[in-house]
């Protein structure tokens, strides 16, 4: 009789912890799916700062050269033009 009571005690105890387990583990999974949808964000802010920095320098950098490109474009046109002059005479 004790035997039977005893393991009883035991199977009660063991459903209990089980059901104690359960709620544990999700509300771990709940925690580690807020911390991944966080990191997610957050490496999502920090690639979408360095795309838009590079964006900028991008932009820079051509309007740099557009600008350099211009100027060598227009002495060409006054050298091509200052040749003319040379072969009229």
């Amino acid at each position: 009789m004790k035997n039977i009571i005893l393991s009883i005690s035991i199977a009660l105890l063991l459903i209990s912890c089980k059901e104690e387990t359960k709620d544990k583990l999700k509300e771990a999974k709940e925690a580690l799916s807020l911390e991944m949808k966080n990191a997610v964000d957050s490496v999502k802010t920090k690639a979408e700062t360095a795309l838009d920095s590079v964006k900028t320098k991008a932009k820079s950098d051509l309007d740099s050269v557009i600008t350099k490109s211009n100027l060598k474009v227009d002495e060409a046109t006054q050298k091509i033009k200052e040749i003319k002059e040379v072969i009229k005479k």
